[in-house]
Order: C-alpha cells, then structure tokens, then sequence
C-alpha cells in the first residue's frame, strides 16, 4: 500500500512536471509569436511591398536598398543609382515595371515581383524618395582620355554623320535630366552600355525615342558616351 502511494506521488509529480513544461513551452512560443507579429505590424521597419500604409522611405530602406543602396547611390553596375534621379522618369520606369512594359532582362528579373504591388502613391513616393538624394561618386579608375573627349564630343554635338543627336539635347546640358527623360550624369558606365544595347537590338523598353536614336551608335560611340557619363564633370 505504502509502495503504490509512493508510485501515484510520483507519477502525480512527473504529470506536473509535464504540465509545467508545456505551459513553459506555451508561454515561449506566444512571446515569439507576439514578437514576430509586432515587428510585422511596425510600418517603421516594415519590407511589406503590399502594404501602402508602409512609407516611401521605409520601403527604400528595407528593400530598394539591397541593390540601389540606402540613398540610391548604388555601387553594383548592375544596378542604376538612382540619388537626384528625375522624379517623373522613375514614376514612369516603376510603372513600366508593375505593367511588364518594360522586359530588358535585368529589369524584369528583379523589378516585376518587387513592383507588382506597389499603388501609384508608393511609387510617387519612392520617386519622389530617390528623386532628393544627393548623387555621390565613387572611386572609380581613371578614364581614357581619348575616351573621355569622344564621349564629350558625343554628348555636347552628337554624331551628325550618323544622325546622332546630342544627349544635352534631351538629358540636359549637365546630364541632370529633364522630366520623363533621366539623369545621365555618373551613372554606371556599365549600365549605360547595357541600356544603349537594349534600345538598339531589343524590344526591352518600347515606344521610346531611343530605340532610333541608338539604332546607328557604333560600340565605340557607346563605350565613349558611357565613360564620359559615368565621369561627367561637375
């Protein structure tokens, strides 16, 4: 009799052991759960792209920044700096994007998803984000000279010869962009190649001027442009 109490006793101690525990483990997992779904709920520190109540600048933070940088000064070539870009050119690049207008494959790859969601006010607000930083050059290898004058010739006169236009005609005579047109001015020489290759051989960026402005640019003229704008001189 005296064994089979001692036994229930212990049994009763390893059952409220058992609870114990589990209402440990219970009471761990709700302050998890609870901290996750603050953090979730906290737009300050939010990267919910479907969220519009999440602001433009917190979305830049949280998620442009992997690739363009927290201020748009992106170091990657992949990727465009986009500090001081003008604000109705990256509206309309955005929403070229979230309708799958724009498809040259560095930019559907990365932005499609990312702009699927975005309201027109988000992407105002990024524009507008990006649009006050301050462009900021990074070291960078010293440029061909020859390169350098070809490219400022291009740039300031175009190619006449081959029915270039000047870039200042259209991007300003400091690159600083006009509008729907961008800012040229220290973006990634990288870039701008790949970009002038698009509009030349691609349907990536459709029903803009230049697809026939870059139509009859040599590899050279684009290189020496591209070097030129990446140094542009303050």
């Amino acid at each position: 009799m005296i064994r089979a109490n001692a036994n229930e006793a212990s049994s009763n101690r390893v059952s409220r052991s058992l609870e114990i525990k589990m209402r440990g483990m219970q009471l761990a997992l709700a302050v998890v759960l609870g901290t996750v779904a603050s953090g979730c709920a906290n737009v300050e520190r939010s990267r919910d792209l479907g969220n519009p109540n999440v602001p433009p600048a917190v979305t830049a933070v949280q998620v442009c920044s992997n690739c363009h940088g927290v201020d748009g000064n992106s170091v990657s070539p992949i990727f465009p700096r986009l500090a001081g870009q003008q604000a109705a050119y990256l509206v309309s690049q955005l929403e070229n994007f979230r309708s799958h207008h724009r498809a040259d494959p560095e930019g559907f790859e990365y932005m499609w998803g990312i702009s699927h969601k975005l309201t027109d006010a988000q992407i105002a607000g990024l524009a507008e984000y990006y649009s006050k930083q301050t462009p900021r050059l990074h070291d960078m290898p010293a440029a061909d000279p020859k390169q350098l004058a070809a490219g400022k010739e291009i740039f300031e006169k175009g190619v006449p010869e081959q029915n270039v236009i000047p870039c200042a005609a259209c991007h300003g005579p400091k690159g600083q962009g006009i509008g729907a047109f961008p800012q040229l001015a220290h973006q990634h020489a990288d870039y701008i190649v790949k970009q002038l290759n698009v509009f030349q051989y691609t349907q990536g960026r459709p029903g803009t001027p230049m697809e026939l402005i870059a139509h009859p640019l040599t590899g050279e003229n684009k290189e020496a442009i591209a070097v030129y704008l990446q140094a542009f001189p303050d």
